[in-house]
């Protein structure tokens, strides 16, 4: 047989002059099957190289065991942690996962919906695309899969949806500047239609309006692109200021360490001049010089949550459509850029 032809159970059958029905029962460990079959089957499946289609069999038994995960950048440290904790998690209960990147796409994160569904699988993690208008395809996606979203949620679609409370963590951390005799604090975020940076947003204002400091738009500062290179930027508009911040909050840690080597660069002591509090606890945040005060997301319990409730929801489905959330404690880690002891 062709090395390069891929060996079918109809192959199988045909070599060993027994039914599909028999090999398929054999190479599944039936009772029904005697071992010799049962040694005989699998034996030449070894030496063929047999590989189960498990689109076919997920066809013929309505359960392919397959999760689809969509999310918009695969690269961004936070989601990889947030991958590892549903990989791990879906292997320990018996699924395979399928991976894909909308890019922060709509149009792609519609196609990819629609390529999950082909694919086969039985329910689909999903982090939305940033500014994500038209919810049509998700919703038509959930008549027909069951969805569990995570980190960029929307409350318009009826789904359970795994997050972290972001107003209070970004109060938390505002709190801590506040605590350390900070006033005049600077915030780094997305423009609108952010669902994550208007709930920090909200944080940081309440935050301001708990401990009666007055908001000054001069030092509330918005990008679209919350990058290292922006946070640089803003923080070079924030020093031109006839008026400086004595702390900066950045809505990421990419920003927040921008801001770090714009403070650097131009030799502002920090956190004595100027403190810093980031969000994420990025890899980079424990090494960059000084080390970046931060709030923790724990992504790895986020994926895992999230695979289980998904999971849950496959075996044990319901009748109707419910909007669930379910939230992940975070904390604070307090660092050098904005605490010395």
């Amino acid at each position: 047989m062709n090395r390069r032809q891929n060996v079918t159970l109809k192959a199988l059958s045909k070599q060993l002059e027994l039914s599909i029905s028999t090999v398929s029962r054999a190479l599944n460990d039936h009772p029904d099957i005697s071992e010799a079959t049962k040694s005989r089957v699998q034996q030449l499946a070894k030496e063929l190289n047999y590989v189960p289609n498990l689109f076919a069999k997920g066809f013929r038994t309505h359960h392919s065991h397959i999760l689809g995960v969509i999310v918009p950048n695969v690269s961004h440290y936070f989601t990889t942690t947030i991958l590892k904790g549903i990989l791990d998690e879906g292997e320990k209960l018996g699924y395979r996962i399928i991976i894909s990147e909308s890019k922060n796409d709509e149009k792609k994160q519609a196609e990819m919906l629609q390529t999950m569904l082909q694919f086969g699988v039985e329910g689909i993690l999903m982090a939305l695309a940033r500014r994500t208008k038209s919810i049509d395809d998700i919703l038509k996606t959930l008549n027909r899969s069951p969805i569990v979203l995570f980190d960029k949620v929307s409350d318009k679609i009826p789904c359970t949806q795994v997050v972290i409370d972001e107003e209070v963590a970004a109060y938390t951390a505002v709190e801590h500047l506040i605590n350390t005799g900070k006033r005049r604090i600077a915030i780094i975020k997305e423009t609108e239609n952010s669902y994550n940076s208007e709930k920090r947003y909200a944080g940081y204002l309440k935050a301001l309006q708990d401990y009666g400091i007055e908001k000054d738009e001069k030092i509330i500062l918005s990008t679209e692109d919350i990058s290292l290179e922006k946070g640089r930027a803003m923080a070079n508009i924030l020093l031109s200021l006839k008026r400086r911040p004595d702390a900066v909050f950045a809505i990421t840690d990419s920003a927040a360490i921008g801001v770090i080597k714009a403070l650097k660069k131009f030799k502002v002591r920090i956190p004595d001049e100027i403190a810093v509090v980031g969000f994420s606890n990025s890899k980079s945040a424990s090494i960059v010089t000084p080390s970046l005060s931060t709030v923790d997301q724990p992504g790895e319990r986020i994926g895992r949550t999230a695979t289980k409730y998904l999971i849950d929801e496959i075996e044990n489905p319901k009748q109707d459509q419910i909007t669930k959330t379910v939230e992940v404690k975070t904390n604070l880690i307090v660092r050098d850029s904005s605490f010395k002891v």
